[in-house]
């Protein structure tokens, strides 16, 4: 199996929303973004899928070592091979790499937020980097496109935590920020045995109206000269949005189950913003 087929076979396995938004893109952007794509689920994947923290934590040690080979010329791991070429092309630098890596260490360091400045600083370095290093590959031109990728990275990530409360849950972790756990009078071990009450609904309503607020300060920063070029990070938004709306509409019913949309449903929203420019 060759890099190329490997990064490309990692991001299709994923089933993510994202996959959907790089059919769209011309080759060379499509395998630059899809490798880029593929580190991020590798090392996000070691948080998830290992046990043993120790372990864990030499992994990730593992990578930020495997990232610094990497950008001295000598990868040895198929997902940087298969992104090393794409690099200088697309102004992907270390530090971009080696933020995502940090923001999974605090996964194995942090289980708790105390405040939504402390939630943000995670964001930052979870999504907000890769949004910028995504929009750098979709073709940004303008400065202010990259202030507009890294506002939309942070939403598209409190979606994410909103989508996944419960499933996180079972990890022993909780990312919506204690003092407003607190303002609700929602408990951390209500959220830990996975119990619904009106008070969780208020919780997530107010989560909810927030994620909305930053996907709408991210779409007022676009420059409208760069919105062709990123019309991906716009199909992400589509998706991600359609599925908060469900998950509103589902009254938050996100402690038992993972809701989400159908592959069809990502893939017509998808075409809708390339088509006909609507998100």
């Amino acid at each position: 199996m060759t890099p190329e087929q490997y990064v490309q076979q990692k991001a299709a396995a994923s089933g993510s929303s994202f996959y959907y938004a790089f059919l769209f893109l011309p080759p060379s952007r499509r395998a630059a973004i899809t490798a880029f794509y593929a580190f991020c689920r590798e090392v996000d994947d070691v948080v998830d899928d290992l046990v043993d923290p120790s372990v864990a934590a030499s992994k990730l040690a593992w990578w930020q070592a495997e990232v610094a080979k990497a950008f001295a010329g000598t990868p040895s791991h198929p997902v940087l091979q298969a992104l090393l070429p794409h690099v200088d092309h697309y102004k992907i630098e270390q530090r971009h790499l080696q933020a995502v890596i940090e923001g999974c260490q605090m996964d194995l360091a942090q289980t708790r937020y105390l405040d939504y400045p402390g939630l943000q600083r995670y964001c930052h370095l979870v999504a907000g980097v890769v949004g910028e290093v995504a929009a750098n590959i979709f073709g940004q031109t303008q400065p202010q496109t990259l202030l507009y990728a890294h506002k939309l990275g942070q939403a598209l990530q409190l979606t994410n935590i909103i989508r996944d409360v419960g499933e996180d849950a079972r990890r022993g972790r909780i990312y919506l920020p204690m003092n407003e756990l607190q303002q609700f009078e929602v408990k951390a071990h209500e959220i830990l045995k996975r119990t619904y009450s009106e008070r969780f609904t208020e919780l997530m309503k107010f989560q909810a109206q927030r994620a909305h607020a930053v996907y709408d300060e991210a779409l007022a920063l676009l420059p409208a000269s760069d919105r062709r070029a990123q019309k991906p990070g716009l199909m992400m938004a589509s998706i991600y949005r359609a599925l908060l709306r469900e998950i509103e509409h589902d009254k938050f019913q996100v402690l038992h189950q993972r809701i989400s949309l159908t592959p069809l449903r990502k893939l017509y929203l998808a075409w809708k913003v390339q088509a006909l420019g609507r998100t």
